[in-house]
Protein backbone atom coordinates (compact mmCIF):
# COMPACT_ATOMS: atom_id res chain seq x y z
CA UNK A 1 0.00 0.00 0.00
CA UNK A 2 2.36 2.58 -1.14
CA UNK A 3 -0.13 5.02 -1.65
CA UNK A 4 -2.41 4.57 1.53
CA UNK A 5 -4.40 7.46 2.45
CA UNK A 6 -3.40 9.67 -0.70
CA UNK A 7 -5.38 11.60 -2.65
CA UNK A 8 -4.61 12.17 -6.50
CA UNK A 9 -6.18 13.42 -9.46
CA UNK A 10 -5.95 11.84 -12.98
CA UNK A 11 -6.22 14.50 -15.61
CA UNK A 12 -7.43 12.44 -18.64
CA UNK A 13 -8.56 9.43 -16.22
CA UNK A 14 -11.35 8.37 -17.46
CA UNK A 15 -9.63 5.91 -20.29
CA UNK A 16 -6.75 4.05 -21.61
CA UNK A 17 -3.26 4.44 -19.81
CA UNK A 18 -5.06 7.28 -17.33
CA UNK A 19 -7.56 4.48 -16.04
CA UNK A 20 -4.99 2.84 -16.24
CA UNK A 21 -2.96 4.84 -13.96
CA UNK A 22 -6.30 5.14 -11.40
CA UNK A 23 -7.18 1.54 -11.04
CA UNK A 24 -2.97 1.13 -10.07
CA UNK A 25 -3.41 3.94 -7.88
CA UNK A 26 -6.66 2.77 -5.87
CA UNK A 27 -4.68 -0.68 -5.22
CA UNK A 28 -2.06 0.76 -3.64
CA UNK A 29 -4.49 2.38 -1.06
CA UNK A 30 -4.85 6.09 -2.66
CA UNK A 31 -8.31 8.46 -3.48
CA UNK A 32 -8.68 9.21 -7.03
CA UNK A 33 -10.31 11.76 -8.75
CA UNK A 34 -10.27 11.48 -12.46
CA UNK A 35 -10.97 14.12 -14.97
CA UNK A 36 -12.30 13.82 -18.38
CA UNK A 37 -14.45 15.52 -21.15
CA UNK A 38 -17.27 12.95 -21.66
CA UNK A 39 -19.91 12.15 -18.90
CA UNK A 40 -20.13 8.67 -20.54
CA UNK A 41 -16.34 7.72 -19.42
CA UNK A 42 -16.66 9.27 -16.69
CA UNK A 43 -19.34 7.14 -15.62
CA UNK A 44 -17.82 4.13 -16.41
CA UNK A 45 -14.47 5.03 -15.18
CA UNK A 46 -15.73 5.44 -11.55
CA UNK A 47 -18.00 2.41 -11.73
CA UNK A 48 -14.56 0.57 -12.86
CA UNK A 49 -12.76 2.18 -9.84
CA UNK A 50 -15.32 1.11 -7.37
CA UNK A 51 -15.61 -2.78 -8.42
CA UNK A 52 -12.04 -2.88 -7.94
CA UNK A 53 -12.80 -1.76 -4.35
CA UNK A 54 -11.46 2.10 -4.77
CA UNK A 55 -12.82 5.50 -3.25
CA UNK A 56 -13.30 7.38 -6.74
CA UNK A 57 -14.82 10.54 -8.16
CA UNK A 58 -15.32 11.83 -11.72
CA UNK A 59 -14.73 16.08 -12.43
CA UNK A 60 -15.96 16.67 -16.03
CA UNK A 61 -12.77 18.69 -17.19
CA UNK A 62 -11.16 20.21 -20.51
CA UNK A 63 -7.65 21.06 -19.06
CA UNK A 64 -7.86 23.87 -21.73
CA UNK A 65 -9.91 25.42 -19.59
CA UNK A 66 -8.39 27.13 -16.52
CA UNK A 67 -11.87 27.67 -14.85
CA UNK A 68 -11.88 23.90 -15.43
CA UNK A 69 -8.47 23.22 -13.65
CA UNK A 70 -9.05 25.21 -11.00
CA UNK A 71 -12.87 23.41 -10.64
CA UNK A 72 -11.28 20.05 -10.54
CA UNK A 73 -8.62 20.82 -7.77
CA UNK A 74 -11.29 22.36 -5.85
CA UNK A 75 -13.54 19.39 -5.89
CA UNK A 76 -10.95 17.08 -4.63
CA UNK A 77 -9.91 19.56 -2.14
CA UNK A 78 -13.79 19.79 -0.70
CA UNK A 79 -14.07 15.53 -1.06
CA UNK A 80 -10.83 14.66 -0.06
CA UNK A 81 -9.63 17.73 2.15
CA UNK A 82 -6.52 17.59 0.29
CA UNK A 83 -4.17 16.76 -3.16
CA UNK A 84 -1.00 14.77 -3.03
CA UNK A 85 -0.41 13.47 -6.49
CA UNK A 86 -1.59 15.05 -10.00
CA UNK A 87 -1.37 13.14 -12.90
CA UNK A 88 -1.53 15.26 -16.47
CA UNK A 89 -2.16 12.54 -18.78
CA UNK A 90 -5.10 14.33 -21.23
CA UNK A 91 -3.92 14.90 -24.71
CA UNK A 92 -4.57 14.53 -28.32
CA UNK A 93 -3.31 14.55 -31.56
CA UNK A 94 -3.95 15.77 -35.06
CA UNK A 95 -5.73 12.45 -36.96
CA UNK A 96 -5.20 14.40 -40.36
CA UNK A 97 -0.62 14.25 -39.52
CA UNK A 98 -0.80 17.44 -41.66
CA UNK A 99 2.75 18.35 -42.88
CA UNK A 100 4.64 21.12 -41.23
CA UNK A 101 4.11 23.60 -44.52
CA UNK A 102 0.30 22.97 -44.11
CA UNK A 103 -0.41 23.38 -39.91
CA UNK A 104 -2.81 26.28 -39.34
CA UNK A 105 -2.51 28.36 -35.99
CA UNK A 106 -6.18 26.60 -35.35
CA UNK A 107 -4.29 22.96 -35.44
CA UNK A 108 -1.07 24.35 -33.84
CA UNK A 109 -3.60 25.74 -31.05
CA UNK A 110 -5.88 23.11 -30.56
CA UNK A 111 -3.08 20.36 -29.52
CA UNK A 112 -0.68 22.63 -27.73
CA UNK A 113 -3.83 24.08 -25.82
CA UNK A 114 -4.64 20.62 -24.15
CA UNK A 115 -0.93 18.91 -24.49
CA UNK A 116 0.93 21.40 -23.43
CA UNK A 117 -0.78 24.79 -22.08
CA UNK A 118 -2.93 22.38 -19.99
CA UNK A 119 -0.13 20.35 -18.53
CA UNK A 120 1.75 23.62 -17.99
CA UNK A 121 -1.16 25.37 -15.85
CA UNK A 122 -2.75 22.05 -14.70
CA UNK A 123 0.45 21.29 -12.83
CA UNK A 124 0.37 24.95 -11.73
CA UNK A 125 -2.74 24.63 -10.17
CA UNK A 126 -2.23 21.15 -8.48
CA UNK A 127 1.41 22.80 -7.27
CA UNK A 128 -0.26 25.89 -5.25
CA UNK A 129 -2.87 23.48 -3.45
CA UNK A 130 0.20 20.71 -2.16
CA UNK A 131 2.24 24.38 -1.34
CA UNK A 132 -0.72 25.53 0.62
CA UNK A 133 -0.48 22.11 2.58
CA UNK A 134 2.87 22.55 3.38
CA UNK A 135 3.96 18.88 3.36
CA UNK A 136 5.08 18.47 -0.42
CA UNK A 137 3.51 16.44 -3.14
CA UNK A 138 3.74 14.62 -6.46
CA UNK A 139 3.30 15.90 -10.61
CA UNK A 140 3.32 13.11 -13.00
CA UNK A 141 3.30 14.20 -16.28
CA UNK A 142 2.25 12.54 -19.82
CA UNK A 143 5.06 12.52 -22.47
CA UNK A 144 5.37 10.05 -25.49
CA UNK A 145 8.33 7.98 -27.30
CA UNK A 146 7.62 10.50 -30.15
CA UNK A 147 9.18 13.29 -27.50
CA UNK A 148 12.64 12.60 -29.34
CA UNK A 149 11.76 11.70 -32.93
CA UNK A 150 11.10 14.61 -35.76
CA UNK A 151 7.91 13.66 -37.87
CA UNK A 152 6.94 16.15 -40.10
CA UNK A 153 3.49 14.51 -40.10
CA UNK A 154 3.28 15.08 -36.38
CA UNK A 155 5.10 18.52 -36.10
CA UNK A 156 2.61 20.00 -33.44
CA UNK A 157 1.83 16.91 -31.51
CA UNK A 158 5.34 15.73 -31.40
CA UNK A 159 6.86 19.71 -30.55
CA UNK A 160 4.11 19.50 -27.62
CA UNK A 161 5.65 16.31 -26.26
CA UNK A 162 9.34 17.73 -26.13
CA UNK A 163 7.89 20.28 -24.31
CA UNK A 164 6.61 18.37 -21.87
CA UNK A 165 9.84 16.91 -20.81
CA UNK A 166 11.26 20.08 -20.52
CA UNK A 167 8.18 21.35 -18.84
CA UNK A 168 9.13 18.94 -16.41
CA UNK A 169 12.78 19.54 -15.77
CA UNK A 170 11.36 23.26 -15.02
CA UNK A 171 8.97 21.93 -12.60
CA UNK A 172 11.31 19.87 -10.88
CA UNK A 173 13.27 22.53 -10.18
CA UNK A 174 11.23 25.33 -9.42
CA UNK A 175 8.64 22.79 -6.82
CA UNK A 176 12.07 20.75 -5.47
CA UNK A 177 12.12 23.15 -2.52
CA UNK A 178 8.36 22.97 -1.66
CA UNK A 179 9.26 18.94 -1.82
CA UNK A 180 6.75 18.63 -4.99
CA UNK A 181 8.73 15.75 -6.84
CA UNK A 182 8.36 15.98 -10.58
CA UNK A 183 8.35 13.24 -13.28
CA UNK A 184 7.52 12.29 -16.65
CA UNK A 185 6.46 9.25 -18.39
CA UNK A 186 7.19 8.64 -22.14
CA UNK A 187 5.10 5.69 -23.73
CA UNK A 188 5.42 3.53 -26.28
CA UNK A 189 2.64 1.29 -27.85
CA UNK A 190 0.32 0.89 -24.90
CA UNK A 191 -2.78 -1.90 -25.21
CA UNK A 192 -5.73 0.69 -25.30
CA UNK A 193 -8.44 0.59 -27.04
CA UNK A 194 -6.84 2.48 -29.64
CA UNK A 195 -4.75 0.30 -30.04
CA UNK A 196 -7.13 -2.50 -29.88
CA UNK A 197 -8.43 -0.72 -33.31
CA UNK A 198 -5.05 -1.03 -34.56
CA UNK A 199 -4.53 -4.31 -34.06
CA UNK A 200 -7.30 -5.70 -36.73
CA UNK A 201 -5.31 -4.67 -39.31
CA UNK A 202 -2.29 -7.73 -39.35
CA UNK A 203 0.15 -5.81 -41.27
CA UNK A 204 0.33 -3.04 -39.57
CA UNK A 205 0.14 -4.47 -36.19
CA UNK A 206 2.83 -6.73 -37.08
CA UNK A 207 5.00 -3.91 -37.78
CA UNK A 208 4.69 -2.14 -34.72
CA UNK A 209 5.55 -5.68 -32.89
CA UNK A 210 8.34 -5.92 -35.43
CA UNK A 211 10.15 -2.48 -34.65
CA UNK A 212 9.50 -3.01 -30.84
CA UNK A 213 12.82 -4.92 -29.37
CA UNK A 214 10.72 -6.42 -26.43
CA UNK A 215 8.35 -7.60 -29.41
CA UNK A 216 5.27 -7.03 -27.93
CA UNK A 217 3.11 -4.01 -27.09
CA UNK A 218 2.94 -2.64 -23.27
CA UNK A 219 -0.19 -2.70 -20.75
CA UNK A 220 -2.11 -0.03 -19.13
CA UNK A 221 -1.38 -2.05 -16.03
CA UNK A 222 2.50 -1.75 -16.71
CA UNK A 223 2.00 2.29 -17.12
CA UNK A 224 0.28 2.23 -13.86
CA UNK A 225 3.07 0.36 -11.61
CA UNK A 226 5.41 2.68 -12.95
CA UNK A 227 3.01 5.59 -11.84
CA UNK A 228 2.96 4.13 -8.48
CA UNK A 229 6.76 4.02 -8.15
CA UNK A 230 7.01 7.95 -9.04
CA UNK A 231 4.24 8.72 -7.11
CA UNK A 232 5.67 6.61 -4.05
CA UNK A 233 8.66 7.00 -1.97
CA UNK A 234 10.61 4.46 -3.84
CA UNK A 235 11.27 7.28 -6.45
CA UNK A 236 11.96 10.19 -4.00
CA UNK A 237 15.46 11.32 -5.41
CA UNK A 238 14.32 11.10 -8.97
CA UNK A 239 13.74 14.91 -9.93
CA UNK A 240 12.38 15.77 -13.45
CA UNK A 241 12.97 12.50 -15.55
CA UNK A 242 11.33 11.46 -18.44
CA UNK A 243 10.82 7.76 -17.64
CA UNK A 244 10.63 5.96 -21.00
CA UNK A 245 8.33 2.80 -21.30
CA UNK A 246 8.15 1.44 -24.49
CA UNK A 247 9.84 -1.93 -24.95
CA UNK A 248 12.60 -0.64 -26.53
CA UNK A 249 10.54 0.92 -29.42
CA UNK A 250 12.09 4.49 -29.85
CA UNK A 251 15.46 2.79 -30.40
CA UNK A 252 13.87 1.35 -33.80
CA UNK A 253 12.09 4.04 -35.00
CA UNK A 254 13.59 4.27 -38.44
CA UNK A 255 14.58 0.77 -39.55
CA UNK A 256 16.91 0.27 -42.64
CA UNK A 257 14.84 -0.23 -46.02
CA UNK A 258 13.01 -3.45 -46.09
CA UNK A 259 12.99 -4.31 -42.57
CA UNK A 260 8.66 -4.44 -43.11
CA UNK A 261 6.31 -4.54 -45.94
CA UNK A 262 5.00 -1.38 -44.27
CA UNK A 263 6.01 1.83 -45.59
CA UNK A 264 7.32 4.47 -43.64
CA UNK A 265 4.84 6.90 -44.17
CA UNK A 266 2.41 4.06 -42.83
CA UNK A 267 4.37 3.90 -39.56
CA UNK A 268 4.82 7.37 -38.90
CA UNK A 269 1.21 7.37 -39.10
CA UNK A 270 1.14 4.66 -36.68
CA UNK A 271 4.00 6.69 -33.94
CA UNK A 272 1.49 8.45 -32.19
CA UNK A 273 -1.34 6.03 -31.17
Amino acid sequence: MKLKDKVAIIAGGTKGIGLGIALEFIRDGAKVVVGGSTDANGKAAVAAIEAAGGDGMFVKCDVASLTDLDNIVAKTVERFGRLDIYVASAGINDANKTHYLDISPEQYDRIMAVNLRGMFFGGQRAAQQMVAQGDGGVIINMSSVNAHLALDSQAVYTTSKGGIQQLTKVQAVALAPYNIKVNAMAPGPIDTDLMRRVASDKKLMDTIISRTPQGRIGSVKECGRLAVFLASEDSDFIFGQSIYIDGGRGFQAFPTPGYSTVTDEDYERLLGL
